[in-house]
């Protein structure tokens, strides 16, 4: 009996025990480990991979310079000074877009520009002037010289731009609003 009673007192003592944390402290340690590691890094990989699928919303303004590749604003005479006859070449249009600039027959440009991205899934359409149209190398969609489609499976023509020149003879482009001169319709953009 003696020996059980000592024992009991020897175990009451934790003596020969490892020293074990209450509950709180487990659980104290838990939430720091959770809210000041895992979830800050969890909600750091989790935010750009949600974003992914938010589309983006262009909230560029309705007019704006037309930029060459270096981001310099184009001018009226440089332009068609460096620019062909029947030239058709890209630019910085709105919202960052690249879009086609055309020079007419008689040395001006014309008074829309085209949006050079593919109305199938978006790629960047270049003109060939071989065939006389913009022909996509991704799914074979091919228009026009004005940017209306001749064969799919695009299935919306180009977007067309408003092209004014400035007082200062820079080239501005804006949204295009009136019908659409190729199929009289309303733009398809613009819903």
């Amino acid at each position: 009996m003696f020996v059980v009673m000592l024992f009991n007192l020897v175990s009451s003592l934790n003596v020969n025990k490892p020293y074990v944390p209450d509950m709180k402290k487990r659980i104290l340690m838990n939430k720091i480990l959770l809210y000041g590691g895992v979830y800050p890094t969890l909600s750091g990989l989790a935010v750009p991979y949600l974003m992914f699928f938010v589309p983006k919303t262009k909230s560029g303004g309705n007019s704006q310079f037309a930029l060459d590749r270096n981001g310099n604003i184009i001018g009226v005479e440089d332009w068609i000074d460096s620019h062909g006859i029947n030239s058709r070449s890209l630019v910085q249009g709105l919202d960052g877009d690249p879009s086609y600039l055309i020079v007419d027959d008689n040395k001006n440009i014309k008074d829309f520009a085209l949006n050079a991205i593919c109305t199938h899934l978006g790629c960047v359409v270049p003109w060939v002037p071989a065939e006389n149209k913009f022909m996509c190398p991704c799914h074979g969609s091919q228009y026009d010289t004005n940017g209306y489609v001749v064969r799919g499976p695009a299935p919306l023509p180009l977007k067309l731009q408003e092209v004014s020149v400035n007082e200062n003879k820079k080239i501005t482009i804006s949204k295009w609003t009136k019908t659409d001169f190729r199929n009289g319709l309303e733009p398809w953009w613009l819903k």
